[in-house]
């Protein structure tokens, strides 16, 4: 694997920003790979992602919106309640060819089983770390 990105936060930024850096690899060529974790872990086995203060506004999220429609991303919502499907953007990568995991350790403490978005695998401890072991590149933290 050349690049395995790491998300941890259930902030709809770091998330959306996670995933799409993991597509532009793997348009580029790259064989990559995307570890669920911690809050985002559970943000995408049914839970909620919150948008970043600065992030937030009404102004910001239509901005954001339409921006991200014109790149054909995954948008949710009509007229003022439209956003950014960020959840949106798992099946989008995995289409893509990005292999998507669940962090062993808190898949246990969290108790995903059955609640994970189609593609996503969950690792056993010795997956995870050959996973990281073996990849060029890490980014991102447990």
């Amino acid at each position: 694997m050349d690049l395995l990105l790491i998300l941890r936060d259930a902030l709809a930024s770091s998330l959306a920003g996670g995933l799409l850096l993991a597509l532009d690899a793997r348009k580029a060529g790259q064989e990559v790979g995307v570890v669920f974790t911690q809050e985002a872990l559970a943000a995408v086995a049914g839970g909620s992602l919150a948008w970043p203060r600065e992030l937030s506004g009404q102004e910001m999220r239509y901005a954001i919106a339409d921006r991200a429609a014109n790149a054909g991303l995954p948008i949710i919502g009509r007229g003022q309640a439209r956003h950014l499907d960020v959840k949106g953007l798992i099946p989008q990568a995995r289409e893509a060819g990005v292999s998507l995991y669940a962090c062993p350790i808190w898949s246990s403490l969290l108790d995903v089983e059955g609640k994970l978005p189609q593609g996503i695998k969950v690792l056993d401890t010795d997956g995870f770390l050959k996973l990281i072991q073996d990849a060029k590149k890490a980014v991102g933290s447990l």
